[in-house]
């Protein structure tokens, strides 16, 4: 039988071994194993998995290339956006165009972001093998003061810092996104000003019967001690060619209520001023007839239910209840502040008219309804 070792003493032969041999250690430069050992990520070295220089490089150019399409689909949909006027909008075929560009440009933007991070976290950033396990809730004061510095290890780590190229492209990717919100601003119209505060009515304008055009007289009132008439401003002059609008229409509707002067709560005779005048509330009426808004102060619903014989005004979507004999003073639910009311009066042939706008802005209450 043949011998299948050799021995080769005192040769420089190396010898022949028959059969498996042992599985060699993998081959680790002295650089690599060092840099590895040495990181100064967040995390020990032994849970922490790097990729390749070369693998990180081409992932940067990868995300970095992701976030300049984010960038294009943010610029195309600012681009989009103004590309039609608000006429060709209005034309259901340019409306549909429109959609489709600010749609698919958003997307465009929105994806390219998604995917450069993803590719950033994948292919730049390294992965953990972290096992923590269930403590107290309150961190100690050795954990409290390293968290500035685990935060900025972290930050390193992740590549935000050393790769200049991927962070300028994601800023610049974000540029167009950060100013859409403000673009889109443009389609909620002009500031209000003062819109809020004022209304069509001013000294003289006549009113009419809601759902009607007929003018309301005094006389439509004298009839019934207990009447209500639910009226609108008379607006047709040259600032309201069409007519009034429905907005003016909802902030200035009126209840026109009558009742016996005896029923006036003394409140109604206490001075108050407004736009520079002293008066009284009953100053502001016309043979027992006042006018208060329509609009209920709590949320805007309309308080267009009356009762006869206590004088309430109720508002049925809350029950928020007022007192018409007494300046329409809340006496229960959610309101906070009276009926506005309108100065009536008469002129040469009858009609009742208002002698100026509301005392206070009517509605619900917004973040400053005192007047200027």
């Amino acid at each position: 039988m043949t011998e299948n070792n050799i021995d080769n003493t005192g040769d420089d032969t190396p010898k022949r071994v028959v059969g498996t041999p042992a599985a060699e250690e993998p081959v680790v430069s002295v650089e690599a194993e060092q840099a590895r050992d040495d990181h100064n990520g967040p995390y020990p070295a032994s849970e922490t998995h790097f990729n390749s220089e070369e693998v990180q490089r081409r992932g940067e150019k990868v995300a970095s290339a992701w976030f300049i399409i984010a960038f294009l689909g943010g610029i195309g949909f600012l681009v989009s956006y103004f590309l039609f006027t608000p006429g060709q909008i209005a034309d259901p075929q340019y409306g549909q165009y429109s959609n489709m560009l600010l749609g698919g440009t958003l997307t465009l933007a929105m994806f390219g972001i998604g995917a450069g991070m993803t590719v950033w976290a994948r292919k730049v950033m390294p992965h953990y093998e972290v096992s923590s396990p269930y403590d107290e809730l309150p961190s100690n004061d050795e954990e409290k003061g390293s968290f500035s510095a685990f935060f900025m290890q972290g930050a390193d780590e992740s590549g935000f810092t050393k790769r200049p190229l991927m962070r300028r492209t994601l800023i610049l990717a974000m540029v167009p996104l950060g100013l859409a919100p403000i673009v889109l601003l443009r389609d909620t119209g002009p500031l209000p000003g003062d819109k809020l505060k004022n209304t069509p009515w001013e000294d003289g304008r006549r009113m009419y019967v809601e759902g009607t055009h007929r003018y309301v007289r005094a006389e439509d009132l004298e009839n019934d001690p207990y009447g209500m008439i639910s009226a609108l401003p008379a607006v047709d002059d040259d600032h309201y060619p069409h007519g009034i609008s429905l907005n003016d229409a909802a902030k200035s509707v009126i209840l026109l209520i009558k009742m016996p002067e005896e029923d006036w709560q003394p409140s109604m005779n206490d001075e108050i001023e407004v736009d520079g005048e002293t008066g009284t509330r009953l100053n502001w009426t016309h043979n027992g007839i006042i006018a208060y808004s329509k609009i209920c102060t709590h949320v805007g619903c309309p308080a267009a239910l009356y009762e006869r014989t206590t004088h309430r005004i109720l508002c049925p979507c809350h029950q928020s209840t007022f007192d018409a004999s007494d300046a329409a003073k809340v006496v229960f639910g959610p309101a906070h502040r009276p009926l506005p009311q309108l100065p009536i009066g008469v002129d040469d042939e009858g009609y009742l008219i208002a002698k100026g706008d509301f005392t206070e802005p009517p509605g619900p209450t917004f973040w400053d309804y005192a007047k200027d």
